[in-house]
C-alpha cells in the first residue's frame, strides 16, 4: 500500500516466498486479491451524503449503532472488494466452513487448473509473430 501511496506502479513479486526462491500458485492468488484491493483504494473512496451515512446518523442519533443498519451494510465493501478474505463475524464463517484465505485460494488454484481454458490467438496476431520468429529464423540459421 505505501508503494502505492509513493507512486509507484509495478507490483513485484506476487507469488514469491522465501525471497523469490519458492514460487506459490495459492501466494499468488493471495497476492492477486491484495493488489485488487490497493487498486480500488488507490481510486479514493466517494464522500458523499450516502456514502457518509448522513440519513443512518439521524436516523438512530449520534453515538449510537448503526453499522446494523442495512444501508451501511451495502457500503461495507465499497473501498474494497476482496474474494479471498472473508469478512464475516467469525460464528458466520465458523458455520460456513472456516476456510481461511488460503484455504479458499487453493480452491481457486484447483479450480483454475481443472477449468480454464487459454483462449486461442488471434489470427493476423499470430501470424505477423510466426512471420518475426521466422525471420530470426532465417537470420540466425536455426
Amino acid at each position: 500500500m505505501y508503494a502505492a501511496l509513493a507512486g509507484s506502479n509495478t507490483i513485484y513479486g506476487a507469488g514469491m516466498l522465501e525471497l523469490g526462491m519458492t514460487f506459490s500458485m495459492e501466494q499468488l492468488v493471495i497476492d492477486n486479491d491484495i493488489i485488487a484491493m490497493v487498486k480500488k483504494s488507490m481510486e479514493g473512496i466517494p464522500v458523499t451524503e450516502e456514502t457518509l451515512g448522513v440519513d443512518q446518523i439521524k436516523k438512530v442519533g449520534i453515538g449510537n449503532n448503526f453499522l446494523a443498519l442495512k444501508k451501511t451494510r451495502e457500503l461495507v465493501d465499497l473501498p474494497s472488494s476482496p474474494k479471498l478474505f472473508d469478512r464475516r463475524m467469525f460464528g458466520d464463517w465458523e458455520a460456513a466452513g472456516a476456510k481461511d484465505a488460503a484455504d479458499r485460494a487453493h480452491d481457486v488454484v484447483v479450480d483454475v487448473m481443472k477449468n480454464y481454458e487459454v483462449p486461442p490467438i488471434d489470427k493476423d496476431i499470430y501470424a505477423a509473430m510466426k512471420a518475426i520468429v521466422d525471420k530470426a529464423d532465417k537470420e540466425y540459421k536455426i
